[in-house]
């Protein structure tokens, strides 16, 4: 369970103690409401791998490279057996317009008061231009079939989070 909170300097990351998750451990359980209203958990996805990915703020250049990325890249993402699970805070009618925008086919998911965000390390302090705050940290996971996180990456490029997520396909 993350008890810590990660800060990002930069692109430094430290922890204020050992806790953050790592491959092998479970993945904290959640339910989340989509982009189309509907509650979704993760337990919905149980059988397959899912590529779980936290990104700031819909519609942003970042995210939508990240998000595009994984777009682009879900054919291959769905012959080794996976899916792609979108978080962020924005509101459910937010990610619908982004959703409908972009022409994803994957789940988006709200998390507006960032506790499945925090639970999975992805929620911190950041430093950009001088000024300090909290917010999500882009980061993805890749969950096993079983339920089991196979690999963490926090405070990646978009570029970078869906180069390691496939790669850990």
């Amino acid at each position: 369970m993350i008890k810590s909170r990660p800060v990002i300097i930069g692109n430094e990351r430290t922890l204020e103690d050992d806790t953050m998750l790592k491959a092998g451990d479970p993945a904290p359980e959640f339910t989340l409401t989509s982009a189309e209203g509907e509650q979704v958990s993760l337990s919905n996805f149980r059988g397959q791998r899912v590529i779980l990915f936290f990104y700031p703020k819909a519609g942003t250049s970042g995210c939508t490279r990240q998000a595009c990325g994984f777009r682009d890249n879900l054919p291959r993402i769905e012959t080794a057996g996976a899916t792609v699970v979108g978080v962020s805070p924005d509101s459910p009618a937010a990610l619908a317009k982004w959703k409908e925008e972009e022409g994803f086919t994957y789940t988006l998911l709200s998390d507006p008061d960032h506790a499945v965000a925090d639970r999975y390390g992805a929620w911190g302090e950041k430093t950009n231009f001088g000024r300090t705050y909290e917010g999500i940290i882009r980061s993805h996971v890749v969950i096993d079939e079983e339920g089991r996180l196979a690999d963490v990456q926090m405070n990646v490029t978009p570029e970078q989070s869906v180069e390691r997520a496939l790669g850990a396909l």
